[in-house]
């Protein structure tokens, strides 16, 4: 018999399924919703019982279990195994892996232990957990977010769902563009803060299963066939890890103004014009005083920080007159003349332009189509985290040194050629006048067209529309403003593909097959309802956005998908 989409995603079942393609995921969805938002009036009415009680409802549900096998066989890590080897790939695993998620009898296995590279050239540890260990992180983390983002501070934007460095930026930009604003910044580094966050501290304070917390920071880590013992730290890794350390620094902000309204008193505290801006263990501190922020606010921050096994490093965390400028995720910020710009940081733009040359150097036997599809994603990405700052003479830069870069990687494979042949052979004329790096390309059509290199001074520059500090996205009541929030910037996000952009808003920004919401996070598929190959038009009329994973699901089960009805 045909499995199609409606009946997976018809009315609920009085029982539980019995297979994973038979899960009815926009159900599951729903009931995970239904208990979160429970959670969160709990939480904001201080019922610390009931949202005790609610967690363990959740912890110990079907939905919140299969959610939680979803999402880490379906993220980028689903390919990677921990130290048992063990991966998650068919459906009889996925299934059988839902009851496993039980505390009874649970012991994590330890980490593994890999070395990514970091932007400054060091190394990176990562704790790899297994695949059941994830699954319990993320099953734990959907009772913990809720009462997490009740509690987190209004300028906290790391790891948090709907909040991004641009909402960051945007903050700090409101704190000290006006002439009246604060003009001191401390531009603060925690020294290894994922490394020595105290561990009791965090079952003492976590909202969480103090029990399976525990097992979870003291289960170790192989590194080199060598299990060593983890004393301190959440390991980078581990899907509950943004969450700890989010938990571990909420307060800073509103407990430093509580702080000063105390002994200043809240009207003079007002006029002090400090601010908190903080994304994951990255913040900066502003103020109208380098005095305060000397004598008062560094001691009080260092104080705060050892309580959690951390502390600031002298090397790093300095003091800056907003007239000498700063650097921050990316950017710097500075007045110039008293007007306040936000440009690429000089690092950013030296890591990103030898993140180019190297795939330029490796790929110097490729074609030039090859050539395209690999660099465009990088530089629309840059471009599109870089649009809404004043970015136009980094754009040109870049794009000079990119074009000088090219030249190179032509003159290499046609040493012999002049160099009005390699101009003619490699960079196409425009309707404009100007000639841009390109190549024909053969269309899914069967048509010949041109695939251009993506320019960067072509990208428009858009103030960011900042989120509003109270959104909460567990709260009903922001329900609405977080789904048009969503769509917006995934419209911004899409506008290169207009197409997308349609189809994203006609289905409201969900999924065509499961009904869960489609974000960067999640990615995307184009899907032709009826197959190219059975003689399927490109008509937007034939096509629907999936999540990756449903459009791998709706191939392999042979699943029919109806279009969904335009709001």
């Amino acid at each position: 018999m045909k499995v199609t989409a409606s009946s997976l995603a018809g009315s609920a079942s009085s029982h539980v399924p019995t297979e994973w393609v038979a899960i009815n995921w926009r159900l599951v969805q729903r009931n995970v919703r239904a208990m979160q938002h429970r959670l969160t009036k709990a939480t904001q009415e201080g019922d610390w019982r009931r949202a005790k009680a609610l967690q363990r409802w959740l912890t110990h549900s079907f939905s919140a279990k299969a959610l939680a096998v979803k999402r880490v066989t379906e993220n980028q890590g689903k390919r990677t195994a921990g130290v048992d080897q063990q991966l998650w790939d068919s459906a009889t695993q996925k299934f059988a892996a839902i009851a496993q998620l039980k505390k009874q009898g649970y012991r994590p296995l330890p980490l593994r232990r890999v070395f990514i590279p970091k932007s400054n050239g060091k190394m990176r540890p990562l704790g790899i957990p297994t695949m059941r260990d994830r699954a319990m992180q993320a099953l734990h983390l959907l009772a913990l977010d809720p009462v997490l983002e009740t509690l987190s501070d209004p300028n906290s934007y790391g790891f948090r769902r709907n909040r991004s460095t641009a909402d960051a930026m945007s903050q700090i930009f409101l704190q000290t563009c006006r002439k009246v604003s604060a003009t001191w910044v401390l531009d603060a580094d925690i020294e290894g803060f994922f490394d020595n966050i105290n561990h009791q501290w965090l079952v003492d304070n976590v909202f969480i299963d103090k029990s399976i917390l525990s097992k979870w920071l003291k289960s170790g880590v192989i590194d080199r066939k060598q299990l060593m013992a983890t004393t301190a730290g959440t390991p980078q890794g581990g899907i509950i890890s943004p969450a700890l350390a989010n938990w571990t620094l909420n307060g800073l902000e509103t407990q430093l103004i509580a702080h000063l309204g105390a002994k200043f008193g809240k009207s003079k505290a007002g006029k002090l014009k400090v601010g908190v801006v903080r994304y994951a263990d990255d913040f900066v501190v502003t103020s109208g005083s380098k005095e305060l922020l000397e004598t008062e606010i560094r001691p009080w921050i260092e104080a705060f920080l050892a309580v959690r096994g951390l502390r600031l490093s002298s090397a790093k965390t300095k003091l800056v007159h907003i007239d000498e400028g700063f650097d921050f995720l990316g950017w710097n910020f500075r007045k110039y003349s008293g007007t306040l710009l936000i440009k690429p940081s000089k690092k950013n733009m030296k890591t990103f332009y030898e993140k180019l040359r190297k795939t330029i150097s490796e790929n110097i036997g490729a074609k030039q189509e090859n050539l395209i599809r690999l660099l465009n994603p990088m530089l629309r990405g840059w471009a599109q985290y870089h649009s809404p700052v004043v970015a136009k003479e980094a754009f040109s830069t870049m794009e000079s040194l990119l074009y000088w870069r090219l030249r190179r990687w032509a003159m290499r494979r046609h040493p012999k050629k002049n160099d009005s042949w390699i101009r003619d052979r490699y960079w196409r004329p425009t309707e404009s006048g100007n000639r841009v790096f390109a190549a024909d390309v053969v269309t899914k059509n069967g048509n010949k067209a041109m695939k251009e290199l993506y320019s960067l001074p072509g990208t428009a520059i858009l103030r960011h529309t900042k989120i509003k500090g109270g959104y909460h996205p567990y709260d009903p009541q922001w329900e609405l403003y977080g789904e048009t929030l969503r769509q917006e910037r995934m419209l911004k996000n899409m506008s290169y593909r207009r197409e997308w952009a349609k189809l994203y808003l006609d289905q409201r920004g969900l999924c065509a097959l499961c009904g869960y919401e489609m974000n960067m996070e999640t990615g995307w598929h184009d899907h032709h309802m009826e197959y190219r190959v059975a003689g399927g038009s490109e008509a937007l009329g034939n096509r629907v956005l999936l999540h990756p994973n449903c459009h791998i699901n709706v191939h392999a089960n042979d699943l029919h998908v109806a279009k969904p009805v335009p709001v």
